[in-house]
């Protein structure tokens, strides 16, 4: 009797660690994206377009035109994909198809140069495309890595390393800058990205095992049939939760926040208080710094006070953060609202992840994930191509009333601050229409 339970102790500690590294894996892949984001959406490659490729109001209204195609392309691709994930249980192996996308051409940034607008906007999209449909898989894993009890924390954990390994990166980047002095190495920053994100993909890819079993194909079908089939009866069973739906529609609408946020907040700060290459990453590190305390903190106050609770808090948070942009004159100011931003708004897109792996049914995981998907490229196309739009038109009206060209660009960029905080404001008001979530995820209708 005592050899068996020493067996089985045996047998649960074993358990236990594999479950432990496959986390630590899982982890490891949000270190190495979140690379990307740092260097290529927030601190080097975004002003660098908007100033050097292109220039001006035109820089503004093109940046995003690009994030608006690479999001439409990936709405497009991940629910079906998404599917077929699920049916023939790969969703690693469109996670490795989508990163080595974006790996490849956050490396090619390497050759953009003054001028060459469509090249970088080609290179860009791809790169773009690849790193969020990758997202769409690796969340997808979540619920291969944790059980529902556990969500809500091993996705707080998994955002708080990835903000570390964005602060890592951004620290490699700054230092070359500031120790080479010369311009040209902005474009060697994009290769170290692109190496950085590899190495830290490699653990997912070697330990994290799909719990799923590969179904098989029917008589008559296809990938492509199936794939589209089981998409409509996802749609089908989505309609059916209508908690989610209702928190489906919520997030459409403040994730058009949170992406004009995301995609501007570098462009903001070079245009409004001329922060240089220099200045522009440290306030990325600030970013990331606070995003690990973010992450930490409402990975915790979601198992405590329920996801809706801690989502409210942090959209709430973000809603306040951005209306202080449209008042702040300092440099310092800036600075002070981008480590507020940093907390909220990981605590808005940790806490968003973890509702849907609640609200998900076993083994529709990546479908779900993927309907999240291509609602958060809808709010994606739609935020960034709002947001550049509109502060274009603001600008160019002052110009035509008169107004020096920085002077109205600067007006255009702050007077459009207002559309990040209206749709922020607006998400979380039709937030309050859904039910606590967290008993009813698996149940249906709710």
């Amino acid at each position: 009797m005592q050899e068996s339970l020493r067996v089985d102790s045996s047998l649960l500690n074993n358990t236990r660690k594999a479950a432990r590294k496959e986390r630590w894996a899982w982890y490891f892949y949000d270190f190495g994206n979140s690379a990307y984001a740092a260097v290529v959406l927030l601190a080097v490659y975004s002003s660098y377009f908007k100033g050097e490729v292109v220039g001006g109001p035109m820089g503004v209204r093109l940046w995003g035109v690009a994030i608006g195609i690479a999001m439409l392309v990936t709405g497009l691709l991940s629910p079906l994909l998404g599917a077929l994930a699920d049916f023939t249980a790969s969703k690693k192996k469109y996670l490795l198809i989508f990163s080595a996308v974006a790996i490849v051409f956050t490396a090619m940034l390497f050759f953009v140069n003054k001028g060459d607008i469509l090249t970088g906007m080609l290179y860009f999209i791809l790169a773009e495309t690849g790193y969020r449909g990758g997202q769409v898989f690796y969340n997808a894993l979540l619920p291969d890595v944790a059980s529902p009890r556990e969500m809500s924390r091993v996705s707080g954990n998994g955002w708080a390393l990835g903000s570390l390994g964005g602060i890592l990166c951004l620290v490699i980047v700054l230092a070359m800058i500031t120790l080479t002095k010369n311009r040209v190495v902005i474009h060697y920053a994009f290769l170290i990205t692109a190496a950085f994100y590899t190495i830290s993909s490699l653990p997912i890819f070697l330990i994290v095992k799909e719990r799923s079993e590969p179904q098989k194909l029917p008589t008559g079908e296809t990938y492509a049939s199936i794939a589209v089939k089981s998409l409509a009866r996802t749609w089908r069973s989505a309609g059916s939760f209508r908690q989610f739906m209702l928190f489906t529609t919520a997030f459409l609408i403040f994730n058009n926040g949170v992406m004009m946020t995301l995609d501007y907040a570098g462009i903001i700060g070079s245009t409004l208080f001329d922060m240089t290459q220099q200045q522009l990453i440290i306030f990325m590190m600030i970013v990331q710094v606070t995003s690990v305390a973010g992450a930490f903190g409402f990975g915790k106050l979601a198992g405590r006070i329920t996801t809706k609770r801690a989502l409210t808090v942090s959209l709430l948070a973000m809603t306040l953060t951005c209306s202080l942009i449209m008042v702040i004159g300092s440099l310092t100011g800036f600075y002070l609202i981008g480590a507020l931003a940093g907390f909220a708004l990981t605590g808005v897109q940790s806490v968003s992840r973890t509702a849907v792996g609640e609200m998900a049914p076993e083994d529709h995981s990546a479908e779900f994930f993927g309907i999240q998907s291509l609602v958060q490229q809808v709010s994606a196309f739609t935020g960034p191509l709002i947001y550049g739009n509109l502060a274009a038109t603001l600008a160019n009206v002052q110009i035509r009333a008169g107004v020096a060209a920085q002077s109205a660009e600067q007006g255009g960029l702050r007077g459009a601050v207002a559309a990040m905080v209206l749709f922020l404001a607006a998400g979380m008001a039709v937030l309050q229409f859904v039910r606590n979530w967290h008993s009813q995820s698996k149940a249906g209708a709710g």
